[in-house]
């Protein structure tokens, strides 16, 4: 089985772009970092759950090595420059085509091995975090979708170009400007040539104060990407909708406190729609497996109420 950054691949047979599907998928034995939340086990005893249940990482743990090389990467490639060329690159959606639900089935092939939920199926999780949604908020239907769709942009990992682990998963932070003390392992942005920037090192940056998050550039991973989708395919999703898949990685803004001199007022509002948002994403893992099957009508009938393309551009 072939290598890309150290993480095993096979890659399935090629597939025709008249099917609705890509032409070449790719299956990566992933480790996710955004699931390393230390910060979160409080958080989780307040709720009566186990924290063994989850990826909540430390020094102790055994993946915390792959974790910290991966922001290692992230932290130090992910410039303004290297954002702007994938956003360029990727938001023209010429890739592939796929509707939600293959998508949603797509995500089946990112495996992590060490996951102490390696037989759920990514395509569980998006359920199970829409079901709970569902629950909790039974008459925003919209706020379902979000669930079942928010990771769908992780099929960058999926593309005939597989993008690396650090510009697929893992928590975002603005580039462009100073970076953040509130971001994990934020030493390892010293080797960021950014850093050193005349401009980007500055608290602004390249930005005007309170220019809004919607007009600065975040790191590139598959918030930005799914939501390119999302509004390059004509969606009607509300804005808050928009907000939660693009800037739900963002922990240094939304859990930190960080970046608020960047913010709008309409940030603000919409930070606790995204924060409303984590929790169920975070905590579904530990929930009872759905039936897919029988759920699945449902979430299709809120496809075709939101999203009415039914093939879309990737």
């Amino acid at each position: 089985m072939p290598e890309v950054d150290g993480v095993r691949q096979s890659i399935s047979p090629p597939r025709s772009r008249d099917s609705g599907e890509c032409r070449h998928l790719v299956k990566w034995e992933v480790e996710d970092p955004s699931e390393f939340r230390p910060e979160m086990k409080k958080e989780l005893e307040k709720l009566g759950k186990d924290s063994t249940q989850f990826r909540v990482y430390d020094e102790n743990n055994k993946r915390f090595e792959t974790v910290r090389r991966t922001y290692e990467e992230m932290h130090t490639k992910q410039t303004l420059d290297f954002v702007k060329e994938m956003r360029e690159k990727y938001q023209k959606l010429d890739h592939c085509q796929m509707t939600i639900m293959e998508a949603v089935k797509r995500l089946d092939l990112l495996v992590d091995e060490s996951d102490p939920d390696t037989a759920l199926p990514n395509s569980v999780h998006a359920f199970q975090t829409a079901e709970r949604i569902r629950e909790a908020h039974p008459n925003e239907d919209w706020f379902h979708l979000v669930g079942l769709i928010h990771d769908l942009g992780k099929v960058l990992a999926l593309l005939e170009d597989p993008l690396p682990q650090f510009a697929v998963v893992g928590d975002t932070f603005p580039v462009g400007c100073a970076f953040s003390d509130k971001c994990v392992f934020p030493e390892f942005f010293e080797r960021n040539p950014d850093s050193s920037h005349p401009v980007y090192s500055t608290k602004y940056g390249t930005y005007e104060p309170n220019c809004g998050l919607e007009n600065v550039y975040i790191s590139y991973g598959h918030d930005e990407y799914m939501y390119q989708v999302l509004v390059g395919n004509g969606c009607k999703l509300p804005e808050q909708a928009l907000y939660m898949v693009r800037f739900h990685s963002l922990y240094p803004w939304h859990e930190g406190g960080a970046y608020d001199h960047l913010c709008t007022d309409k940030d603000r509002r919409m930070m606790e729609w995204v924060r409303e948002f984590n929790k169920f994403d975070l905590y579904s893992k530990a929930d009872q497996n759905p039936n897919v099957e029988e759920l699945a009508p449902y979430y299709q009938s809120l496809i075709d109420k939101y999203i009415p393309t039914k093939v879309l551009r990737w």
